[in-house]
């Protein structure tokens, strides 16, 4: 699914306009990455958790030549999955 497939279906689901579903799952998308930017986790119950993780510098080898190279430090995002999602991805699993 990407976000064209996530609009019509919030659409369809809701019954909004594409245009007021797209705006929606923008403003959904830019509260969750505003949070994050602020070192803020954002927790939806029954889904999951987004948080910022911070990786330290590091040094790496270049697979073609061998040579050590220095990887900065960066932060990235993270997420968690809730219960309720884990079992619903593990529903069919044996």
């Amino acid at each position: 699914m990407n976000k064209g497939d996530l609009v019509r279906h919030v659409a369809g689901e809701t019954g909004m306009s594409r245009a007021a579903a797209g705006a929606a799952v923008d403003a959904v998308l830019s509260g969750i990455a505003g949070s994050l930017a602020r070192g803020e986790p954002v927790g939806l119950p029954g889904f999951g958790t987004f948080a910022a993780r911070h990786r330290p510098a590091r040094s790496a080898r270049n697979p073609r030549t061998g040579e050590t190279i220095a990887v900065a430090a960066s932060t990235t995002a993270a997420f968690r999955p809730g219960k309720p999602l884990r079992d619903a991805l593990n529903a069919g699993a044996s």
